[in-house]
């Protein structure tokens, strides 16, 4: 039993973050602005907000949950400007969005390593102290079952991940603004025959995304590591494929990110479970098990996918 309360809590370090910015990537789709930039947002999050908090532990301004929400904000700040620029190079100058986002993927791991060498005196890895991990929630963690799954060794981003869930979920189905992103997304000429900004609502939604997305960053870097170098390990290609196989929808997205969270997890705890260490394969193998699933839940679903139908396509409001 203790393997099962193990791998649920393991799975969720890698889903919540997953589903963030999956649900980063439905914000900026359903306005009808693919954002292939996503491994970019991630990694420019993820680096300003665990620079901030190495900078903060150094100096010992800032500690505790504090830290946490605070990096979270910075994260947040700095993925929504990755994320204007974004908008800008695919709405204001219709550049090819594919184009765009593989070109701010290319800056942020670029940027990062310069920046962490220029002012971390040569080195590259940008160091921290996980002191966020809650070893017990007084009260909540002596429930039957549920305290050891879900407040035992957790983290408050689980609970912000939920929250973001159900946010995405009302403002994309409850809200004209939702309506108005969909309708962006669908057939931007006739939003903007109803009145729609469809320039406006499509830069809100890509920044709305790179918010998400650097957010989704952090969250990803704080349980598994201690250290930073600029790289996410391919996860913001992942989200894209979590956004695709979720259909676009909030709660389909959040069941993909779960099983894809449950494969990344196996892949990087294989030694722990005995059916799977005892196969003796080499240790790479087990690390491609996430993305070969991957390939295999797309080929499988790819049928019945379908995205905004003016997804990646450029409005031109003078050629109406």
């Amino acid at each position: 039993m203790s393997l099962i309360y193990f791998l649920f809590r393991q799975t969720l370090y890698f889903a919540i973050p997953l589903m963030i910015v999956a649900l980063a990537g439905m914000f900026s789709e359903r306005s009808g602005v693919v954002n292939i930039a996503l491994e970019g947002i991630m990694i420019f999050g993820a680096f300003f907000g665990v620079y901030f908090i190495h900078f903060m532990q150094s100096s010992g301004a800032m500690s505790g949950m504090t830290l946490l929400f605070c990096a979270l904000l910075v994260a947040g700040f700095v993925g929504g400007i990755f994320g204007l620029l974004h908008a800008f190079a695919s709405v204001t100058l219709r550049a090819d969005q594919t184009i765009s986002g593989t070109a701010l993927n290319m800056l942020a791991p670029a940027f990062g390593l310069f920046f962490a060498k220029t002012t971390l005196d040569g080195v590259s890895q940008v160091l921290f102290s996980n002191e966020f991990r809650i070893t017990a929630v007084p009260g909540l963690s002596s429930i039957p079952v549920i305290g050891d799954l879900f407040f035992k060794n957790c983290y408050v981003t689980t609970l912000l991940g939920v929250i973001i869930l159900i946010g995405s979920w009302f403002i994309m189905y409850k809200t004209r603004f939702g309506l108005r992103i969909r309708a962006c997304g669908e057939n931007p000429s006739a939003a903007d025959a109803a009145g729609i900004n469809v320039y406006r609502t499509r830069y809100i939604s890509v920044i709305i995304s790179g918010i998400l997305g650097g957010i989704g960053g952090l969250i990803y870097v704080i349980p598994i590591a201690t250290e930073f170098e600029s790289d996410v390990a391919g996860y913001g290609f992942l989200a894209m494929a979590v956004l695709i196989f979720g259909n676009w929808k909030p709660w389909r997205i959040a069941g993909a990110a779960f099983f894809f969270g449950l494969m990344k997890t196996l892949s990087y705890s294989y030694t722990s479970i005995g059916f799977l260490n005892a196969l003796n394969m080499p240790g790479v193998v087990y690390k491609l098990i996430p993305y070969v699933a991957t390939l295999i839940v797309l080929i499988i679903t790819s049928k019945d996918s379908q995205g905004p139908r003016a997804s990646g396509v450029p409005y031109d409001k003078s050629s109406r």
